[in-house]
């Protein structure tokens, strides 16, 4: 399926080849998701963001314990409207990551499969 993809990118991927213009196409496909996510919050209302500093007691002592206090400081349910926006630019970062990988003759499902087995290996120790 990602290799298909990556074809499909290459196979559509005419105006914007210039390794310039992908890295910037992909950086604004960024930024519009940013865009896309703050006005589901800001123009509809869909959702909310309750964000305030994370509280985990002192006695918790493993990762997966901590993980059940951690917030996403989203509230609400996104609506089906700009959930259909979100992955739109969600789809256009993807169409620009495959085809940064179709320049740098990098295969995008190979990079999902390492990433996969260092998560897997590392568990909570590769977290950035």
């Amino acid at each position: 399926m990602c290799d298909g993809f990556q074809q499909t990118v290459a196979e559509h991927l005419v105006r914007h080849r210039s390794i310039l213009d992908v890295l910037s196409k992909l950086q604004e496909s960024n930024a519009r998701i940013n865009r896309a996510v703050a006005k589901a919050v800001t123009s509809c209302g869909c959702l909310t963001v309750e964000a305030r500093k994370q509280q985990v007691p002192p006695e918790v002592s493993s990762y997966q314990e901590a993980k059940k206090y951690m917030e996403t400081h989203l509230e609400g349910q996104i609506c089906e409207h700009c959930k259909e926006i979100v992955e739109q630019e969600l789809g256009n970062q993807l169409f620009f990551l495959a085809a940064l990988c179709n320049l740098l003759d990098i295969n995008l499902y190979d990079i999902f499969l390492r990433k996969d087995q260092h998560l897997r290996t590392l568990g909570p120790y590769s977290l950035t």
